[in-house]
């Protein structure tokens, strides 16, 4: 059996681990662009790869992807995080959970992550086809013509389409795949940028840039109410952070731009009623009535954001708390739960992930394989799913991948 496989990232090379442990007859043909496996898988995670989640329940799993939590199901139950760790642990590369659930190489470097495949492929019946720039792929009565740029065509059985997305194009994925699945018949959905940082059109966070939380709730009010809590970070441009990527996840097709913006609110302090804030500044007054009034309002947050909660308030930054009126205490503590900024735009660049793919509903979840075209198989970011930031994206890529190269080589 000739299987083809086009795209060498996380998803693809699974593929090809996969069919080597299930089917050691079958020749194996790798196909990527680049001269090497695995770029994006590299450079993720800062480099370090945050090749999983550390989260077992694996229903708790799917429901950190905003698009193809149920779809996943199957894939994630067969090879769920903890077998995802275990299969790396047995192939030479430890592992380790970070606080946050985070799962990296104990060596904190993507490469020896993909340097486990690189010995695998090393050691089997696989061809790595580097620098292969897949034109078309044609289906034939007895399986598919597969066409290069400056190569001779390759014939093979079945065909699995493993191209990525189109974020971090300076990797290879620039959203090819997408015309291959709609030339055999497949439709694409909508497609937007997700997981990225948010820019505002306000110009304080410039003030602040590099104040972060621990636990911020995060809203928007756009065709739908959305919201999430999490850390986040002020940034020169607006904001970013783990809880700002989740969110944009969920906005990625909201249209927003500087002439149709988006009102985001945040509350820095959510585990803090009004009351408790209020509380909490009064009782600083009473004991510093001569200090100036950001001192009162560091009990709460960092000094240079309380200058600028004054600012926005119109309240002078040396006022003293002899001097702060009720009325004022009461706006700025109310500032703190519902910091408004106006969006206007993603930071260009940012997104890890693309929102949108190939129609789930054209591929069968138990398998892969398309249903609309016989012996063709999907895996990883080239189709309509996508989770949020924390190792659930290349966990997706594993799991279809897994699940790919086990019905394709003995279905």
């Amino acid at each position: 059996m000739r299987i083809g496989i086009i795209g060498g990232g996380a998803a693809g090379m699974m593929v090809a681990a996969t069919i080597n442990e299930q089917n050691l007859a079958a020749e194996v043909f790798l196909m990527e662009r680049n001269n090497s496996l695995g770029k994006k898988v590299i450079i993720s995670g800062g480099g370090r790869c945050n090749v999983t989640t550390g989260l077992q329940d694996v229903r708790v799993v799917l429901e950190k992807y905003p698009r193809g939590g149920k779809f996943l199901s199957s894939a994630m139950w067969n090879f769920p995080p903890a077998a995802v760790v275990d299969w790396f642990i047995d192939h030479g590369v430890p592992l380790h959970c970070e606080n946050d659930m985070r799962v990296f190489p104990v060596s904190n470097q993507g490469k020896d992550i993909v340097k486990v495949f690189e010995n695998l492929f090393s050691q089997t019946n696989t061809k790595l086809l580097f620098t292969h720039n897949v034109q078309a792929v044609k289906k034939q009565v007895t399986g598919f013509m597969i066409e290069f740029k400056d190569q001779p065509a390759l014939q093979v059985e079945k065909v699995i389409l493993t191209l990525g997305g189109r974020a971090y194009r300076q990797t290879g994925s620039t959203g090819d795949g997408y015309k291959l699945a709609e030339s055999l018949g497949h439709h694409i959905t909508e497609l937007a940028p997700s997981l990225s940082s948010l820019i505002c059109k306000e110009k304080w966070p410039a003030k602040v840039a590099g104040v972060s939380f621990v636990q911020a709730t995060l809203r928007i009010r756009g065709s739908q109410k959305y919201n999430f809590t999490g850390p986040i970070i002020f940034t020169h441009w607006g904001v970013s952070g783990p809880a700002v990527f989740a969110l944009s996840s969920l906005i990625a097709f909201e249209k927003f731009n500087q002439d149709n913006p988006l009102q985001l609110t945040i509350d820095i302090v959510p585990d803090m009623t009004i009351d408790s804030i209020l509380t909490q500044i009064k009782s600083f007054i009473q004991l510093e009535p001569k200090k100036t009034f950001k001192y009162a309002l560091r009990q709460i947050i960092p000094l240079s954001l309380s200058e600028v909660a004054l600012t926005q308030n119109d309240i002078a930054v040396n006022k003293r708390n002899i001097e702060i009126s009720n009325k004022e205490i009461l706006k700025v503590a109310e500032w703190c739960k519902h910091i408004p900024l106006t969006l206007i735009g993603r930071r260009a660049g940012d997104e890890f992930v693309t929102a949108g793919g190939v129609e789930l509903d054209e591929v069968d979840p138990s398998t892969m394989q398309s249903k609309i075209c016989s012996g063709l198989y999907f895996a990883g970011e080239i189709l309509n799913i996508d989770g949020y930031t924390g190792g659930f994206n290349l966990q997706a890529s594993w799991a279809t991948g897994r699940l790919a190269g086990i019905k394709s080589s003995t279905l």
